[in-house]
C-alpha cells in the first residue's frame, strides 16, 4: 500500500515533466536556431516590405491578405504576430489592421502602409490571399469586424486577448475568408469571458477552449488540435502536416490562395 502511494505521485511528476519537455522543446529549438534575430535591436530591425504582396500599380483588383511573422524578442520562439491587409479595387495603397500591445488606449490600429512589412526583423509569411471580386465583396465585412472587436482596449500576450485573438475574431466574423490560423499564433483560441465553444476561424469546424489555456479543435481545414497552456499540438490530415509548439507546421503549408 505504501509503495502504491509513493508510485502514484511519482508517475504524475514524470508525466508532467514529459509534457513540459514536449511543450518547450520546439520553442527552445527556435531560440537556438534564431539567435541572430534575438540579438538585434528593435530600433535597427527591418520594417520594410518583403516584396510578397502585389504592388497596387500591378494589381488593380481588390485584395485581402493575412500575414504572420515571429514576434519580437524571445516571445518569437513561442508565437507569431498576425495582421490583415486590405486594398479596394483601383486603390493606390493598402490598409493594414493590427492589434499592438504597447499602444496606450485602443490597441487596434489601422494604417496605410506596406502590407507585407518585416515585423521588426522577422520576415512575414502569407497566410491568406484573396483577390478580385471575392475580395471586393468581403472588404466591408472585414472592416465591420475590425470595428466590432470586443477587446479594443485590452491586451495580454498570454493567453489573450492579443493580436492573434483579433485576427481569429475577424475570421469567425467573416467565415467566407476561410482563414486558417497558424498553429503557433498563440491567443487564437482565446474566446473571451466564460465562452467555451465557438466555430474555428476557417468556419469548417468547432473548438472547445477554456480561456485559451486548455482546449481542443476539430475541423476540416485545421484538422485536430490540442491546446495545452496556449500552445498547440496537432495533426492536419488534409494538408499532411504536424503542428508543434513554437515550430508551427512540419510538412506542407496550406495554400493561402482562395478562388476569386
Amino acid at each position: 500500500m505504501r509503495k502504491w502511494l509513493i508510485k502514484k505521485p511519482l508517475r504524475a511528476v514524470i508525466v508532467i515533466t514529459l509534457l513540459m519537455v514536449a511543450l518547450l522543446l520546439g520553442p527552445a529549438t527556435v531560440l537556438v536556431a534564431d539567435d541572430a534575430r534575438l540579438a538585434q535591436s528593435w530600433r535597427s530591425a527591418r520594417v520594410d516590405s518583403a516584396g510578397i504582396a502585389p504592388l497596387p500599380s500591378e494589381e488593380p483588383g481588390a485584395v485581402i491578405q493575412v500575414y504572420a511573422a515571429r514576434t519580437f524578442g524571445w516571445r518569437g520562439a513561442f508565437a507569431v504576430h498576425t495582421w490583415i491587409a486590405t486594398k479596394r479595387a483601383h486603390a493606390k495603397s493598402y490598409q493594414t489592421h493590427h492589434v499592438i500591445g504597447w499602444r496606450s488606449g485602443s490597441k487596434v490600429i489601422s494604417r496605410w502602409e506596406a502590407p507585407d512589412r518585416y515585423w521588426y526583423g522577422s520576415k512575414p509569411e502569407l497566410v491568406l490571399d484573396i483577390r478580385g471580386d471575392r475580395a471586393a465583396a468581403l472588404i466591408d465585412s472585414v472592416k465591420d469586424a475590425v470595428a466590432s472587436y470586443p477587446y479594443p482596449n485590452s491586451y495580454t500576450a498570454w493567453p489573450g486577448p492579443n493580436s492573434n485573438t483579433f485576427i481569429a475574431w475577424i475570421g469567425r466574423e467573416v467565415p467566407e475568408l476561410q482563414l486558417e490560423m497558424p498553429p503557433h499564433a498563440v491567443g487564437k483560441d482565446y474566446l473571451g469571458g466564460f465562452q467555451l465553444v465557438d466555430w474555428v476561424p476557417s468556419g469548417t469546424g468547432a473548438q472547445l477552449s477554456l480561456l485559451g489555456v486548455l482546449g481542443v479543435t476539430l475541423a476540416w481545414d485545421e484538422g485536430v488540435e490540442v491546446n495545452l497552456m496556449g500552445l498547440t499540438i496537432g495533426l492536419d490530415p488534409q494538408d499532411m502536416n504536424l503542428k508543434l509548439p513554437g515550430i508551427g507546421r512540419v510538412g506542407p503549408t496550406p495554400d493561402p490562395r482562395r478562388d476569386s
